[in-house]
């Protein structure tokens, strides 16, 4: 990477994660600065880009709707600028639940059976029988997620997650430890175990400091035998690669209690703290956060020039 490359460090965005990606963004800044090398901020309120003159790459913070959609990534191939992470079309599969679902499937990467309710016309109860999962397809950071135990929950769930779209997700509720695995440059880093505190990983739990309550223990390198760590590892790159995701990604892994991998799905924009868990997986797998930093600006910037 040259040291004179000024990079946009692209954070904010017009979506529900927004104050998530100003942290990571905000994060991602000044490592890129404690490496020596020219970051700028930029704060994205909506699709009108106004990039620093000079910009040579543009470093993507930006969580969930618009940023990594796929939408942002049109943008900035249209403009023809140098961007990291997936790109375009493998943004847009991979942020929808459903489409990343059929794709699982498609490839036999391991996965939870799931029905796809239509609520267009008002939420309606799915035909699985609890315990299962609701989600909306294409949310972030667990918005919308609701465990239902028994059907007096669900009327509820399936109501708050068809706020978010037309379609919700109802996924087999697998019972077990959850897991995630950072795929970086093709290779699997670390599994991190989360251990939530109490309840399931929801946005209180992950980002307590936004909401005030919550707590999540995290334990990396997790503590698995090394025939399940690598039947987790090849269910994460298994994943990656039939998304056909680019650079890097954070992938979501729930294991049984038999020690079978479920894979739930793939963050192409994981959070970029440096308690965040991408960074914890890496730098157990010997990078600094900096250095993570530093290395996918440089091997997107090699990747889309």
């Amino acid at each position: 990477m040259n040291k004179d490359t000024l990079i946009a460090v692209l954070m904010g965005g017009p979506g529900s994660e927004r104050e998530v990606s100003l942290a990571s963004g905000g994060a991602v800044v000044e490592a890129l600065k404690g490496q020596g090398l020219n970051a700028v901020a930029v704060d994205v309120c909506d699709n009108a880009l106004n990039l620093p003159e000079g910009t040579g790459l543009c470093f993507n913070t930006i969580h969930g709707t618009f940023g990594e959609d796929g939408e942002l990534q049109a943008i900035l191939e249209e403009l023809q600028m140098p961007y990291t992470g997936a790109g375009r079309e493998s943004s847009q599969i991979a942020f929808d639940k459903v489409a990343s679902k059929e794709v699982f499937i498609a490839h036999q990467v391991p996965t939870p059976a799931s029905e796809i309710v239509d609520c267009s016309e008002g939420a309606k109860l799915p035909e699985m029988c609890p315990p299962y999962v609701v989600k909306p397809p294409c949310e972030g950071s667990s918005v919308g997620v609701h465990i239902v135990h028994d059907q007096s929950e669900a009327a509820a769930a399936m109501e708050d997650a068809a706020k978010y779209g037309k379609e919700v997700l109802v996924e087999q509720y697998v019972d077990g430890l959850e897991l995630t695995v950072g795929v970086l440059d093709g290779a699997a880093l670390p599994i991190v175990h989360i251990a939530p505190r109490s309840g399931f990983y929801d946005i209180n739990n992950k980002y307590p400091w936004l909401n005030g309550d919550g707590a999540t223990d995290y334990y990396c390198p997790a503590d698995l035998d090394e025939i399940t760590t690598h039947s987790v590892q090849q269910a994460a790159l298994a994943a990656h690669k039939a998304l056909g995701i680019e650079i890097y990604s954070r992938v979501d892994v729930l294991l049984d209690k038999e020690g079978k991998p479920y894979v739930l799905e793939a963050n192409t924009i994981p959070g970029m703290t440096a308690s965040s868990l991408l960074p914890k997986a890496a730098q157990v797998a010997g990078y600094e956060f900096g250095a993570l930093c530093e290395k996918i600006a440089d091997i997107s910037l090699s990747f889309r020039t």
